[in-house]
């Protein structure tokens, strides 16, 4: 990543470096996810990492757009943290959470999916599905996950591209929302 100095288990999100103690980790699930984000939790905790669990609190049924809005704003408010989003597939809280300015989310079933998602997409929120992936195997994908560093070079002309389009949307939401 070019200048950038990371200590050992350091991570660059968003081209700054951090070391593993400094770095937040914003998680939350809905009740299908609820099991496997609190050991998700515990395991991040016992690397290390400074991790704020946003919830869900109980295994009652709610809503994963609520969980996923409530991390993806987290991520996006505090500079250099990153997000950990469980529900039944991971695909709800993936959609959900991408509709927050700033959040690149990921959905990750494998270890590759998870590194190519920070290493070219400079993904921000990791998502995992409590009923499709295994626990050793959702360890090793979030520990993938936090282990690489995206790439830049070309990558970085693609993730403007996505920012690009976030501002061009809002606009135009904006404008939709004048002519009514």
């Amino acid at each position: 990543m070019g200048n950038v100095t990371v200590p050992r288990r350091g991570y660059i999100v968003g081209g700054q470096g951090f070391a593993m103690g400094k770095m937040k980790i914003f998680t939350g699930s809905d009740h299908a996810g609820l099991d496997l984000r609190v050991r998700i939790v515990g395991h991040l905790r016992a690397l290390g990492f400074e991790v704020e669990d946003l919830g869900t609190p109980s295994a009652e049924s709610t809503d994963y757009p609520d969980w996923a809005a409530a991390v993806g704003r987290a991520v996006r408010d505090q500079a250099g943290s990153v997000g950990v989003l469980v529900c039944g597939s991971g695909l709800g809280v993936c959609i959900a959470a991408n509709k927050i300015n700033g959040v690149r989310a990921a959905d990750a079933w494998s270890v590759e999916a998870a590194r190519l998602s920070r290493a070219h997409n400079d993904a921000n929120v990791l998502c995992v599905g409590a009923r499709l992936v295994p626990e050793a195997a959702a360890f090793a994908i979030v520990d993938a996950w936090l282990d690489t560093e995206f790439e830049g070079g070309r990558h970085t002309r693609r993730i403007d591209k996505i920012a690009a389009l976030e501002v061009e949307e809002a606009r135009h939401a904006i404008t939709a929302q004048q002519l009514k």
